[in-house]
This record gives C-alpha cells, structure tokens and sequence, in this order.
C-alpha cells in the first residue's frame, strides 16, 4: 500500500508541478493552448498566479515532508487541499458545460482522496 502512495503521491506531485505554469506563463498564452484551457480567461492574473502558486506548494508538500521524514503529517493535509482544487476545478467545468474536458479533474481528484486516506491512516508510511 505504501508503494501505490509514494506512486500517486508523485504523479500527482508531477501533475501540480506542470500546472504551476501559472505563475510563470501569461494568462493570453495559457489561453492559446487549446480550447480546454480558455477557463483562464474567465480568472484574473493574479488569480491565476494564486492557483499556479498552491498547485507549486502542492507538489512539494506531497513528496517533501514524507521523503525527508519531517513533518509527514503534510502529506495528508496536503492530499486533502487537493481534494478541495480538483472539486473546484471539477466544479468549475460543470458550470462552464465542459463535460468532455472534465475527466482529467475527477481522475485528479479520485487520486488525490486516495492518498489523503492512505496517508492518514497510522501506519501509513511503514507499511
């Protein structure tokens, strides 16, 4: 069990990193990448640099705490933010009618309470 966590945990860490581009890229450019990505219109840049910023904590905070053994309470807490993102995000889809677009969020969002739940059971990171 604790092998498909550190697994999920880093796929999910690697999906935050990317999304992270926020911070860096610019909201017209992001919206050029296709038509699932013209929800950063609907954002504020500042906005947009906000959720790039938390998906950038996500990342480390998925994989950091727990590998270096300090405070590997933050794993979980840190699945559990993500949870909150991805129902945003899946809720945010819903409104804008992007159906099709919407099942990347909710497989996010399936890993992400797994590993909220994995990680905070007693033993999760032994065994």
């Amino acid at each position: 069990m604790n092998v498909a966590l550190w697994i999920t945990a880093g796929a999910l860490a690697a999906v935050c990193l990317v999304g992270s581009s926020k911070v860096f890229v610019p909201r017209e450019k992001l919206a050029a990448t296709g038509s699932s990505a013209q929800w950063v219109l609907e954002f504020s840049p500042g906005a947009l640099k906000a959720i790039g910023a938390v998906e950038l904590l996500a990342a480390v905070g998925l994989t950091l705490p727990a590998a270096l053994d300090v405070a590997p309470a933050l794993a979980p807490l840190t699945a559990t933010g993500l949870v909150l993102l991805f129902t945003c995000a899946v809720t945010m889809r819903l409104r804008r009618g992007e159906k099709a677009t919407i099942a990347g969020d909710l497989i996010y969002l399936a890993l992400a309470a797994f590993v909220a739940w994995g990680r905070l059971s007693p033993e999760s990171f032994t065994g």
